[in-house]
């Protein structure tokens, strides 16, 4: 396992010089490997790039287009009648195939916009994981959610 203390100086600059022309985690794995002689497992790279607070570079061109975003391949949309609390509404898809960890899961969409993946995992626990870090969905759309969620969940055990 190699760690920070493990590298010189100058090696942790030429680590960060690569991420910053564009390196990706292969990569990194790859030229410590070639130039530095660290073996190391893909694990090894990422706990060090976490030590170094390294910013890997995202090609935007990769990036999925508007459509496959709002309904990725995978998820079924399902309509149901919208359950209305001052105006307020939710939607709730469901993953043809479950996150893994998940019995079941899906996405939200919450009545301000906001998205949020959603899981019951295989305790039965529920969780939901919002886009934006910190994002708590109001009280009537927690409740317009879990009973959407209990009749899509019905409608398919």
């Amino acid at each position: 396992m190699v760690s920070v203390s493990d590298l010189s100086s100058e090696q942790v600059e030429m680590v960060k010089k690569w991420v910053a022309e564009g390196a990706q985690m292969a990569d990194l794995q790859k030229r410590l490997k070639d130039d530095f002689g660290f073996n190391v497992t893909y694990m090894d790279t990422r706990f060090l790039s976490l030590d170094l607070a390294l910013n890997f570079q995202v090609d935007e061109e990769e990036s999925e287009g508007p459509n496959d975003i709002d309904n990725p391949e995978g998820q079924e949309e399902v309509d149901l009648e919208p359950l209305e609390q001052d105006g307020e509404t939710v939607t709730v898809t469901l993953d043809q195939v479950a996150r893994p960890g998940a019995m079941v899961s899906g996405t939200v969409t919450f009545s301000d916009g906001m998205k949020a993946l959603w899981l019951i995992d295989e305790m039965g626990r529920p969780s939901i994981d919002p886009d934006q870090p910190g994002y708590q969905p109001s009280e009537a759309d927690l409740v317009s959610f879990q009973a959407k969620l209990k009749g899509l969940l019905d409608g398919q055990i």
